[in-house]
């Protein structure tokens, strides 16, 4: 998977990209991340990539030239797909288990990380990109949101886990919530590992791993049980 990130602090990513599942993806050649600095996009000896806004208000907004030049660097890259094109945004559509598998499909992403108040709003007219939203509440800006969305997808990137069956069996991953994990000692300070999980039955463990999930989701996630249903 190839992703192109626009933001004005690349340097935020490395330390997550650097480590974990995400470091082995692109140590195995499995995700590729490249960066496209907005400043880099502007014409004026301060780099300006933000303006007041028109007809007045608070805060600053992401002009709309730096991101359209970026994106048109990004798509003229010789040799890659044109790419689907996601605005990070608060106002976009939920992200969720369900998206993540279905962006995990695109061969390449491009980015967009908003910032400030927002972007100029000729961004979403012309380029039409995809929006969408890590949750309900307001981050400084989209490089947060991307960080959460490249892990998200890269999970679900073949040969990226070392166990491939464990991403089908994660919370969400039916529409419900993952059951309750245990492992070794089987006692530890009076709790006890329940004793169907030791009986090597798998049939029935399976059945209380269901029951079990089935449980959870209702008591803590009602919204996503009803919808399973």
């Amino acid at each position: 998977m190839r992703v192109d990130v626009l933001t004005i602090f690349p340097e935020m990513f490395e330390p997550v990209l650097g480590a974990s599942i995400m470091r082995l993806a692109r140590e195995k050649g499995l995700l590729d991340v490249a960066f496209h600095n907005l400043r880099d996009f502007t014409d004026d000896k301060r780099r300006s990539v933000d303006d007041r806004p028109y007809g007045g208000g608070p805060g600053m907004i992401l002009k709309a030239d730096p991101i359209f030049r970026a994106v048109d660097e990004a798509r003229a890259i010789e040799g890659l797909p044109e790419g689907e094109l996601v605005l990070l945004s608060p106002q976009g559509e939920p992200f969720s288990q369900g998206m993540a598998s279905e962006l995990a499909e695109a061969e390449r992403l491009i980015l967009i990380c908003g910032h400030y108040e927002g972007v100029d709003e000729r961004v979403r007219v012309g380029l039409a990109p995809r929006e969408v939203s890590i949750g309900d509440y307001v981050l400084t800006g989209g490089e947060l949101a991307a960080m959460v969305l490249i892990d998200a997808l890269v999970r679900l990137v073949p040969g990226v886990l070392g166990c491939p069956e464990s991403k089908s069996e994660e919370s969400f991953a039916d529409g419900a919530l993952e059951y309750p994990q245990y492992t070794r000692p089987v006692e530890y300070r009076g709790m006890r590992v329940p004793e169907i999980l030791l009986g090597g039955d798998h049939e029935k463990i399976r059945q209380w791993r269901s029951r079990e999930a089935e449980k959870r989701t209702g008591e803590r996630r009602p919204d996503l049980w009803g919808g399973r249903r």
